[in-house]
């Protein structure tokens, strides 16, 4: 009996170990760049966003349709007794991957971390004034003035556990403008579905799921391992597609959609991002330090900047440069996002030469030298929309000499203000124009302009920006929002260039939907 009690116990252990390995499905994912950095409070970026998701997690966050969804908070509210304190719940029963528990201490130090100066995400936080532990599972979030958008704001501020951050030096951010290294950059401890098993950076990272999640149930998780490759060359991502190296490539060139959507076996989502690409100009030093105009600043000249927006053909870059993947723009705010209109959308038409005359009013009529920055490996088609502008400008007398580099050596020159003229895209989390005043066209301090290169200080449009954030009358709000966009647009110190159209490729087996953000969380990901 015993021997047969035996065999049958073996026979069963057998089947179960056959019926895991049967049951396991490796999710490969390409992307043209990785994540910088793996901490988590450091940069303000899709990039790093899109890789730490699957392994950080805010309190609240947006799901695959772009919608407000609970995560390791439970619930929020304004108290009742005072308009300026949200009061969290926090989810009960959560570990961080090395079995320490979630708890209100964790999210208060989060939130602080990522108040801090070096935090790339200090913006979103702009007003907080304390974060405070009720009980465990309760914390609260004072601010200056009401602050109804909070929540909109925090979907990309990641939880960490204190004690693991203090026990491993790194209980404040990265100094990311100047590429410290920390245990942070290379480790992670989250709550979040996946556990990163190995990291090579710029390569490749390796995630096993997390068995102790406690999504497990409300997710899909079909994905038990997940290989994240960095590929850097757009024919070379596609080629891994068609020859199924990889699953789903997320960065698609543009030149390439139709051929993936018309091989067997693959198919192709596509969907509107709510991010602008858009080029700075740095209006607010004396002098242009790139330029052979000595003496003055010739971008601090609006009519220059209103020369070089005309003498950008947006139409042009739709059609040759994006293959049609584009909405040209004339604003930094997308469509979808609160603030966003119609009017503010309408773009000038391209006129070489009104651009000149614009030029020799402004007493620049054989043009000037200029050094542009812009990434090479972040948006689509980056350094072709770079390239093209290079040879507008050249048509008004503009000499753009190109400086292409990766994102991860591009963003420290915006960071650092060692740009004049610059590419860069913006997507808006809060789905609210605010998040972009915050941070791109409000005066550098210590809390906001994190990414604004312009050095322009106009300490009257900082107090409206920053007025947005408490105004509780709906419709005095987008009054105000209004005048400060119809204002940033004519003051011309960024031009925009388009709205970004996202094509996700990958096998016909997996279902996913393209996230407004260009977020890909593999916890809802399904596999058949």
């Amino acid at each position: 009996m015993r021997r047969h009690f035996s065999t049958l116990l073996a026979t069963v252990m057998v089947g179960l170990c056959l019926g895991t390995a049967a049951d396991a499905k490796t999710f490969r994912w390409a992307r043209g760049q990785d994540a910088p950095t793996l901490d988590p409070h450091t940069e303000n970026s899709n990039q790093v966003f899109g890789l730490l998701h699957q392994f950080y997690e805010p309190l609240v966050q947006r799901d695959e349709t772009g919608q407000l969804v609970p995560c390791l908070a439970l619930s929020w509210e304004l108290k009742p007794s005072d308009p300026t304190v949200w009061v969290f719940k926090l989810r009960p029963n959560v570990t961080f991957h090395n079995g320490d528990k979630f708890t209100a201490d964790d999210a208060v130090f989060s939130l602080k971390r990522a108040m801090d100066p070096l935090a790339g995400l200090r913006t979103t936080l702009a007003g907080v004034t304390d974060v405070t532990k009720v009980d465990d599972l309760t914390i609260e979030v004072k601010t200056a003035a009401p602050m109804p958008l909070l929540v909109n704001q925090i979907t990309n501020v990641f939880m960490m556990d204190k004690k693991w951050a203090e026990a491993n030096n790194v209980a404040r951010p990265q100094d990311f403008k100047n590429k410290e290294e920390t245990f942070a950059v290379r480790n992670e401890n989250g709550t979040g579905p996946y556990i990163v098993t190995s990291r090579e950076p710029d390569s490749r990272t390796v995630m096993k799921l997390n068995d102790a999640y406690w999504g497990k149930g409300q997710f899909p998780l079909q994905a038990t391992d997940v290989v994240y490759s960095v590929i850097a060359s757009g024919p070379t991502r596609v080629a891994a597609l068609l020859s199924g190296e990889v699953d789903f490539v997320q960065d698609m060139p543009v030149q390439d959609i139709d051929r993936v959507a018309q091989t067997p076996g693959l198919k192709v989502n596509t969907g509107a991002e709510v991010r602008s690409i858009f080029f700075g100009l740095n209006g607010g030093s004396p002098e242009l330090p790139s330029s052979d105009v000595k003496g003055k600043n010739p971008l601090a000249d609006k009519r220059v900047r209103q020369a070089i927006e005309i003498a950008i053909n947006r139409e042009a870059i739709q059609k040759v440069v994006m293959g049609g993947q584009s909405a040209p723009s004339g604003t930094l705010i997308p469509p979808g996002v609160n603030g966003y209109s119609k009017a503010l959308d309408a773009y000038p038409k391209w006129d070489i030469a009104k651009a000149k005359a614009l030029m020799a009013e402004a007493g620049y009529p054989n043009g000037f030298t200029v050094k542009m920055n812009c990434p090479n490996n972040r948006y689509i088609n980056d350094e072709k929309i770079c390239q093209a502008t290079v040879g507008f400008l050249g048509q008004i007398g503009i000499k753009a000499t190109l400086d292409a580099r990766p994102m991860a050596q591009h963003t420290p020159t915006i960071l650092k203000d060692e740009t004049d003229f610059y590419m860069l895209g913006w997507g808006v989390a809060s789905f609210d124009a605010a998040y972009t005043l915050d941070s791109i066209y409000h005066s550098r301090d210590k809390v906001y302009g994190a990414y604004n290169a312009t050095r322009v200080v106009n300490p009257e449009l900082d107090k409206k920006i920053e007025a947005l954030a408490t105004e509780v009358d709906t419709a005095k709000r987008n009054a105000l929002l209004a005048e400060v966009l119809a204002q940033v647009k004519d003051e011309a110190y960024f031009i925009p260039i388009h709205n970004q159209l996202l094509a996700w490729g990958m096998k016909k087996n997996i279902d996913v939907k393209v996230q407004p953000e260009n977020q890909l969380f593999v916890k809802y990901v399904k596999i058949d």
